[in-house]
């Protein structure tokens, strides 16, 4: 009898291999005079002493944090505020740096927030296609999907709206159409940040029915979300984070229920940890590196999410 293990190892196949992740903030200090141009100046030129100088503060948001990706899998990014689901989520991207470990990709992710940036003085008609020129479709492509998308994000349901800067959009019909332009490409790794906790539900719905179908066409997909009936309804595996470390790794429903009792009714206790995540290797056949090791600063933003 023929063994089919080979088989079944080659249809796993890894998208995204987070090994040993670390990524940290640096806050700069509040001390007086530090502000000052010569002051920032100075830090650039002599960051370490002036860092100490200055009380910059290193805020470790992501800790020592690894995973394996599979092509086909729907992951959810779940944890309370502050957890480090958005920061890690930004490194996988290629959007922030790490300060030790790799991340590996296979294929190019795309992120998707709901501040991801279209032009709100714009149309949303001439964002659909400069949102699409940046997802490298091309104009032919675009014109093509043109009318699904608009169709997807019902922005016209109630009014000729496509045709009207996005300034004058709500945040969930903004937040709409930026997902359902994402949502008109094929990709080999999306990532979408708390996008389906927009619209009413009919949205969410048609939402969560793209996502299966990004799933069966060999795609990778990272959901953060604090709506945990959208990860039960679209993810089969949750990544749990908590203060920047990976509490649990596995199904969805024992992952979710571990954090049910982690947050709710007051219950604190530490939670029991399912299978390690899979130690990634520096040598798997991926491509596309993103983040590398070292000490490389991430842009000082506000606090992670």
């Amino acid at each position: 009898m023929a063994d089919t293990a080979p088989d079944t190892a080659r249809e796993r196949i890894p998208t995204v291999i987070a090994d040993g992740v670390d990524i940290v903030y640096r806050v700069n200090g509040t001390g007086a005079g530090r502000g000052s141009a010569t002051a920032a100046l100075n830090r650039i030129l002599r960051r370490k002493q002036a860092e100490k100088a200055a009380g910059v503060r290193r805020v470790h948001a992501v800790r020592n944090v690894s995973f394996v990706a599979y092509r086909g899998e729907a992951i959810g990014l779940i944890g309370t505020n502050g957890s480090g689901k958005s920061t890690l989520l930004k490194a996988v991207a290629g959007l922030l740096p790490v300060e030790r470990g790799r991340i590996y990709t296979d294929g190019q992710p795309s992120l998707l927030g709901v501040n991801a940036a279209l032009m709100k003085d714009l149309t949303g008609e001439r964002n659909v296609i400069l949102g699409g020129l940046a997802m490298g479709m091309s104009r032919e492509e675009i014109k093509a999907r043109y009318q699904e998308i608009v169709d997807f994000s019902g922005i016209n349901e109630k009014g000729d709206f496509i045709t009207l800067p996005m300034r004058t959009y709500s945040s969930g019909m903004a937040a709409r159409l930026r997902f359902s332009i994402a949502a008109a490409k094929d990709h080999d790794v999306l990532l979408i940040d708390e996008a389906l906790a927009t619209g009413d539900r009919k949205f969410q719905k048609r939402s969560e029915a793209r996502i299966r179908e990004l799933r069966k066409q060999a795609g990778t997909v990272f959901l953060v979300s604090h709506n945990n009936k959208s990860i039960r309804d679209t993810c089969d595996r949750v990544l749990w984070l908590e203060r920047g470390e990976l509490r649990m790794d596995g199904p969805t429903d024992e992952v979710l229920r571990e954090y049910e009792k982690f947050t709710g009714d007051g219950v604190t206790k530490k939670p029991a940890k399912s299978a390690k995540p899979s130690a990634a290797s520096g040598s798997a056949g991926t491509s596309g590196t993103s983040g590398t090791s070292g000490t490389a600063e991430p842009a000082q933003a506000a606090v992670p999410s």
